[in-house]
């Protein structure tokens, strides 16, 4: 199963384990059922997001608790969907209306936050993730760039280290240490940021290949909604990573 490989931690080369493939061709995992589910988790999502968007701009004093609520809930629930993936067509959508409150506060935060120096930046990190998307889907299938055993180390690597860093820096905040580039516009901030978003992206094509092999391979139905899972857990990153990285360019003007 060294096919199997990704930096996505929904996708990694240990999804398919403990798999039973089928050869019931009716009971199979598609690719084009795996977008039809991942549609209607966006639909899910962006239900979410707007009702947390309109709480926000109501005033309505639950706003915060629903933004952090959300966020923690959609983090039980992707661990209970990678535990138990057999459960990913019951838990998936509920994982993606939970990320969709998440997003729509948070995203509703920034928008007030940077109304006057960039109006328009949650359109902006929209526009940019669907560009990303679509741009290496296109690079995927025209095996621009391919998901070699080389490629997916690298990706898989880079997506590790920034885990590290991210919990390095979560634990010097809760010892007071300042880490100034992670929210100023200098140079090295820019730099990191440009660095995640792009690795962001290259999980792109490692899920891609996850879900194009797992057809292949004739996995069993509900891996549609796994895989539609993951995809979205990389879609959700890499906007979140967007949005950090126009908030610093809005900070700079």
């Amino acid at each position: 199963m060294a096919l199997f490989q990704s930096g996505n931690p929904a996708l990694s080369e240990k999804t398919f384990k403990n798999v039973t493939f089928s050869t019931d061709a009716a009971n199979v995992m598609t690719v084009k059922g795996t977008l039809n589910k991942l549609g209607f988790m966006s639909i899910m999502l962006l239900a979410g997001a707007a009702f947390s968007w309109k709480a926000f701009e109501d005033g309505a004093t639950y706003t915060q608790p629903l933004m952090w609520g959300s966020l923690i809930g959609g983090f039980l629930m992707a661990l209970a969907i990678i535990l138990k993936k057999e459960w990913a067509p019951f838990l998936a959508p509920v994982y993606a209306l939970l990320e969709g409150l998440f997003l729509g506060a948070i995203s509703a935060m920034y928008a007030y936050i940077f109304d006057e120096r960039m109006p328009n930046i949650v359109t902006n990190a929209v526009g940019l993730t669907l560009g990303t998307l679509i741009a290496m889907f296109l690079l995927y299938r025209y095996k621009i760039i391919q998901a070699t055993q080389r490629f997916k180390a690298i990706v898989l690597t880079a997506t590790a280290a920034i885990g590290v860093f991210y919990l390095i820096v979560m634990a010097l905040r809760l010892f007071h240490v300042p880490m100034p580039f992670m929210h100023d516009t200098s140079l090295l901030g820019f730099g990191i940021s440009i660095f995640i978003v792009a690795i962001a992206a290259l999980n792109l094509i490692l899920d891609f290949d996850m879900i194009e092999q797992g057809a292949a391979q004739r996995a069993p139905k509900f891996m549609e909604w796994y895989g539609a899972f993951g995809l979205m857990v990389t879609i959700v990153w890499l906007y979140l990573e967007v949005l950090r990285l126009l908030s610093r360019v809005a900070s700079r003007d």
